[in-house]
């Protein structure tokens, strides 16, 4: 076989996602520190889906607000620049993960779940470690994967070789990803995060989520998101073909000043978080 290169893929792929103009409008605003609440609202005010999602998740019971949350400006004042960033990306991607994906075994819908979860641990994890930015991590969690969106059908095409691979050579769906193809998903959704024009910490905690101790940018990152992602799978949450294939990195563990005892006491937390949380919904 002919091995691909990335920027083939990257260049080539027809489903190859770009975020839409309004979408980036919200972006910038969130990063602007001279925007205000009301900038904000006016920008997700044009998109209803948007702003049912905004409020939806005002009113979760994640943040327990006491009092219904009715308007927009309202819910960017709770939830906080970065939290809107993120709800307004997961409303871009939710049609691009939503998707069945079929040489990664995973179902329709299931690969959307899977990141949602693992955004949602991502957070979580940042925020009981005191991370600066938990919203960032969110981010990470939630696009960890996004490189699976357009390499299936590539994977697809493989299948039966990357099978092989894991047979005969005993090693984890993502070495026999790397060998059969010539990279694996984390390097692609590195090449989606740059389009976007993503920071270079988010861009690395998207391409090296399961090999944290390569972190050279943000280590802390990329090893809440690769955490995050084992405890998903771990949970049962949209395994596919690789979902077991990989391990809980000591690094990562290290890097975070974490122990076993802690791990297990974040899977039983988050799995009432997760069922609590409301924005899985799509649309």
């Amino acid at each position: 076989m002919t091995k691909l290169t990335l920027n083939y893929i990257v260049n080539k792929v027809d489903d190859m996602p770009v975020l839409p103009e309004r979408i980036n409008n919200i972006i910038t605003l969130t990063e602007d520190p001279n925007s205000t609440v009301q900038d904000i609202e006016k920008e997700i005010l044009k998109d209803q889906s948007l702003t049912t999602r905004v409020l939806r998740l005002a009113n979760s019971a994640y943040y327990g607000y006491p009092r219904k949350i009715s308007t927009v400006s309202q819910a960017t004042v709770l939830l906080g620049f970065q939290a809107i960033k993120g709800i307004a990306l997961a409303s871009t991607v939710s049609r691009f993960l939503a998707s069945e994906l079929k040489g990664y075994s995973l179902a329709k819908n299931e690969l959307w779940t899977q990141s949602q979860t693992c955004a949602i641990i991502s957070r979580y994890i940042a925020k009981e470690i005191n991370y600066p930015s938990p919203e960032e991590a969110y981010i990470g969690g939630l696009l960890r994967d996004i490189g699976k969106t357009i390499l299936n059908q590539h994977v697809e095409k493989e299948y039966k070789e990357i099978l092989n691979k894991i047979e005969k050579n005993k090693i984890s769906f993502l070495d026999a990803e790397r060998e059969v193809l010539g990279f694996d998903h984390g390097g692609v959704g590195e090449k989606v995060a740059e389009k976007w024009n993503f920071p270079k910490d988010l861009v690395e905690a998207i391409s090296l989520h399961h090999t944290p101790e390569m972190a050279e940018t943000n280590s802390q990152l990329v090893s809440i998101v690769h955490i995050a992602d084992a405890i998903t799978m771990m949970m049962g949450v949209g395994l596919g073909l690789d979902g077991l294939a990989y391990n809980l990195s000591p690094f990562a563990i290290e890097s975070l000043n974490l122990n076993e005892q802690q791990i297990q006491e974040f899977i039983s937390q988050v799995s009432d978080l997760v069922a609590d949380e409301e924005s899985f919904k799509i649309g």
